[in-house]
């Protein structure tokens, strides 16, 4: 009996018990849609990231406080370093002689709430205190108004720059944005520019404020973070980022009084290994998706292996027929576990689909390009296969085994 024939007689099977075919089409398609589907959002996640840490700019890095945790005697104990204050991240930026922009920065708020006229956010709007360079190491382009100029960061102005979903909360279409006036927490600033938007991502500035460094420090001074800086460093050149990072490293450990055997009490952080370490995290994300998808697909197996033990029993005069008329043990065999694995692939095919789909959603929030995982979808049909082999070898079996002469009595 040939491969064909095994099919086409698979197929019939198949279509003669159409609901019983659907609920075991279902049972696979669930489980490969669920391994697919999470590994496609996962993969999706991971351009995401790669994409918005690479909007920070390849030619970039950042010096910023060091966190540590220590493991003593198996329990884990966090070890403060001090903060980079103003003086110090001002006086780096002073000093830094290497060909680059430099920018520092600090996190004024992440509660404050930000109104204008009638309209009012709840209170989770980020507030950063920036300087002139910010905007401009960091990636930020402007979609209304302008950058801050030398005088207000030096002033300590009341003027603001904030992200474009925030101007579209706040202002209504007649408003004139640039020039119009809000209050961050009990503060009146005068709004100079909007920022284009970056979408639904971790790096967002859409619900930001940006402020004047001075003015940060002024107005939000009870804020511990006030008090915390971040270096902010981009070179013209990406393949100087490791002379540009060694000559930052020295020149900080000197503005941080660290005598030469002393270690760094802060860190260097590049942005495409910010995004490798987030990523290696989402790793395990990976593995555990996969075994959750793998164990679904194992339950879908032994959902199938029953429905064809009963499919078994349904067919025993069929079985029992074939036998009378020349059939082999080996034809009832390759009979059965081509047609679990015929119900398998359809069940498969149909769950990579779903899988793809659903996956795709994060792809859409993060505003990334349709995915089609190739490899996940190719080891969704190698799954398919080897789940389909694994129920039907022992249904296939006891059909195998019937008496020919019991099987045809069998009413």
């Amino acid at each position: 009996m040939n491969l064909r024939l095994n099919i086409m007689l698979a197929l019939r099977a198949i279509m003669g018990n159409k609901l019983r075919t659907f609920l075991t089409f279902m049972i696979i398609a669930i489980g490969i849609a669920a391994l697919v589907g999470i590994l496609t959002a996962v993969d999706g996640i991971k351009l995401g990231i790669t994409g918005n840490f690479s909007q920070l700019g390849a030619n970039s890095f950042s010096v910023r406080t060091k966190g540590l945790t220590l493991r003593r005697g198996g329990s884990g104990d966090k070890k403060d370093f001090p903060a980079i204050t103003y003086e110090q991240a001002s006086n780096f930026k002073d000093r830094y002689t290497y060909p680059a922009i430099v920018s520092i920065s600090n996190n004024a708020t992440r509660m404050a709430t930000v109104s204008h006229r009638f309209e009012k956010t709840n209170p989770n709007i980020s507030v950063m205190g920036v300087d002139e360079n910010y905007l401009q190491v960091s990636g930020y382009e402007m979609l209304l108004g302008r950058n801050f100029s030398i005088q207000e960061i030096n002033a300590g102005s009341n003027v603001a720059i904030i992200g474009s979903a925030l101007a579209e909360r706040l202002f209504n279409a007649r408003d004139t944005i640039v020039g119009d006036q809000v209050n961050v927490g009990n503060f009146p600033y005068r709004v100079i520019g909007v920022l284009k938007s970056k979408g639904s991502s971790m790096m967002s500035s859409d619900n930001m404020v940006l402020i004047p460094e001075q003015n940060s420090r002024s107005n939000f001074g009870k804020d511990k973070n006030v008090n915390r800086y971040v270096i902010s460093i981009a070179v013209k050149d990406p393949k100087k980022i490791p002379f540009a990072m060694e000559e930052a490293q020295g020149l900080m450990r000197v503005v941080r009084k660290l005598r030469p055997k002393d270690d760094n009490n802060f860190e260097l952080v590049s942005s495409d290994k910010l995004a490798a370490t987030v990523i290696e995290q989402l790793s395990k994300v990976t593995i555990a998706a996969t075994m959750i998808g793998i164990i679904t697909l194992i339950g879908a197996g032994i959902g199938l292996m029953n429905i064809m033990l009963v499919s078994v029993a349904e067919r025993t005069r069929e079985i029992g027929i074939s036998k009378a008329i020349g059939a082999t043990r080996r034809n009832i065999i390759v009979q059965f576990l081509v047609e679990t694995i015929v119900i398998c692939q359809i069940g498969g095919v149909l769950g990579i689909i779903i899988g793809i789909l659903f996956g795709n959603i994060v792809s859409i929030l993060f505003k990334i390009d349709f995915i089609i995982p190739w490899l996940w979808a190719a080891s969704g049909f190698i799954f398919c296969f080897l789940i389909g082999l694994a129920a039907g070898i022992y249904p296939a079996l006891k059909a195998s085994r019937l008496d020919p002469i019991e099987a045809l009595r069998y009413e």
